[in-house]
């Protein structure tokens, strides 16, 4: 659980196009964190659990999916407030 911040750590074996989103328990992207190429190496980035819009979202369960390249991972964060 966090409040109001959460560090995303990841890394990439490979230079590649990298995104990093946020969804809600509907699926629903809430915002897009990175969007553009990494070189190989080790990252993180920072979600202060505003939608893209700069709105505070509600207390929930939300999961971040990180795409670079070929390879997705997901997972489960909970945002409370």
């Amino acid at each position: 659980p966090f409040n109001p911040t959460t560090t995303i750590n990841y890394s990439i074996p490979n230079d590649n196009n990298v995104d990093v989103s946020i969804y809600n328990v509907k699926g629903q992207k809430v915002t897009t964190l990175i969007h553009g190429n990494q070189s190989a190496g080790r990252y993180s980035t920072i979600w202060n659990g505003t939608d893209s819009k700069n709105n505070k979202v509600s207390s929930g369960i939300y999961f971040y999916k990180i795409v670079a390249g070929k390879n997705t991972e997901m997972k489960k964060m909970v945002l409370m407030k």
